[in-house]
């Protein structure tokens, strides 16, 4: 009789806007960790064919663009108005969590010992339930921040105070963190402390 694959430990990536995520995320891949990209896994469910096309497109029709959902489009129907971002969430959360689940059990077969699920807004929509840990990428510095979130193109300071309302303040999401990941130095420094959690998880 074959063994049940063994579950990895399974890490939640999250952090504030100009943090660094997406840089420490590469450096858990450049390590041979797997990772989860939940922005990636929602932009398949709205390309052309992805299972998210018919059931949101049913919702909001003028969304439907060229065979796909349009994120402009939808936004229109759905930002700041609760009951059209519920009536979302009920479509694609169940689709999300199936592809996150698809995602646990390759790894496990794979006998893969630690993965990371990137989640921008972890501690905003409570994916914090069912991990093993959570990973907190952060500057600790909000004027560093600003410093790299105003520096990209078409960004504003209106659109960066925005985005702040949304996601729960870096102050909090440090406290709440198992671990903290601080990208205020050196891109080798950062990847050194990441070779140091994955080796202290996997063990």
């Amino acid at each position: 009789m074959a063994m049940a694959a063994s579950k990895p430990f399974v890490l939640g990536l999250t952090g504030s806007i100009g943090m660094g995520k997406s840089a420490v995320s590469g450096m858990f891949r450049k390590h041979n960790v797997p990772v989860l990209d939940a922005d990636q896994v929602v932009h398949d469910l709205y390309a052309p064919g992805g299972a998210a096309v018919e059931p949101v497109s049913a919702l909001f029709p003028n969304a439907l663009v060229d065979g796909g959902i349009s994120r402009p489009e939808l936004g229109k129907y759905v930002i700041n108005q609760e009951e059209n971002m519920k009536k979302l969430e009920g479509v694609v959360h169940p689709l999300v969590h199936a592809e996150r689940q698809k995602f646990l059990d390759k790894s496990a077969e794979e006998c893969a010992l630690v993965v990371v699920l990137d989640i921008p807004l972890l501690y905003e929509t409570g994916a914090e339930a069912g991990l093993d840990a959570v990973v907190v990428v952060s500057t600790g510095d909000a004027t560093l921040q600003k410093e790299r979130v105003c520096a990209r193109p078409n960004m504003t300071e209106e659109k960066f105070a925005a985005i702040l309302a949304r996601q729960v303040p870096d102050e909090e999401k440090r406290r709440r963190a198992n671990h903290v990941v601080d990208t205020a130095c050196s891109l080798e420094e950062t990847e050194a402390k990441v070779v140091e959690l994955i080796k202290s998880v996997a063990a």
